[in-house]
């Protein structure tokens, strides 16, 4: 699978969990120098605390575009390290 916005890949992986329809990437996957840490969150009931971040592609910012679970509840315990995406972010074969 591949995650692309504005024609950049931002990660690639044979290896990536879906849960509810999102294809969540192992982090090592990602091109690291496209993103950065946002200050949101949220909650999910049976995931845990959503961290957020943002995605940069050249001089454009997808604001928290991406999503992660840092320490998930124990019934998402196969997505930690893993992010998945939105706002745009295509994700493709």
């Amino acid at each position: 699978m591949k995650a692309i916005w504005n024609g950049t890949v931002l990660a690639e992986s044979a290896d990536t969990v879906v849960v509810e329809s999102n294809h969540y990437f192992p982090r090592e996957s990602l091109v690291e120098k496209h993103f950065q840490d946002n200050p949101q969150r949220s909650v999910c009931g049976w995931k845990g605390e959503a961290h957020y971040l943002d995605i940069i592609v050249g001089d454009s910012i997808n604001r928290a575009a991406a999503w992660q679970y840092p320490d998930p509840k124990p019934k998402a315990a196969a997505i930690r390290g893993h992010v998945a995406f939105w706002k745009g972010v295509r994700v493709t074969p």
